[in-house]
């Protein structure tokens, strides 16, 4: 995808994405998330859904190895409107804080789900230095 504000308009207003981050072992560990975009910055919080920890393997690597991708795309049998984005940064565990509570505002503000069981802490923060794209319509 040629055009860097149609690439961040779609990431933006996509509803899930892929994040990939490397376990202890040097292995992918890759799950789907939420987010919501802030200029550079990509947000994702725990939220109240069944988990078997609150203590999450994405957030134990992002801490121990801040090198992520995330993955977002979009499907359709009209394969004439494919399309997907990569993004790689380094990514933040924010325990706390003004940005913290920043970006749980937004993710509040993005999903309904959210408003009625707010995420918590901590958030993960992605610093993207790299944006990748293609479309099927470009």
């Amino acid at each position: 995808m040629d055009d860097p504000v149609e690439l961040r308009r779609r990431v933006a207003e996509a509803r899930v994405a892929r994040l990939a981050t490397i376990g202890a072992a040097g292995r992918p560990h890759l799950v789907p998330i939420v987010f919501v975009l802030r200029d550079d910055t990509l947000y994702s919080a725990v939220d109240a859904k069944p988990k078997r920890s609150r203590k999450l393997q994405r957030i134990e690597n992002a801490r121990r190895e801040p090198d992520v991708t995330v993955l977002i795309d979009h499907y359709d049998d009209d394969w004439t409107r494919l399309w997907w984005a990569r993004l790689r940064g380094r990514a933040r565990v924010l325990d706390g804080g003004e940005e913290a509570a920043r970006a749980l505002a937004l993710l509040i503000a993005k999903y309904e789900q959210y408003r009625e069981a707010p995420p918590g802490l901590p958030v993960l923060a992605v610093d993207i230095d790299e944006w990748r794209g293609w479309a099927a319509d470009a």
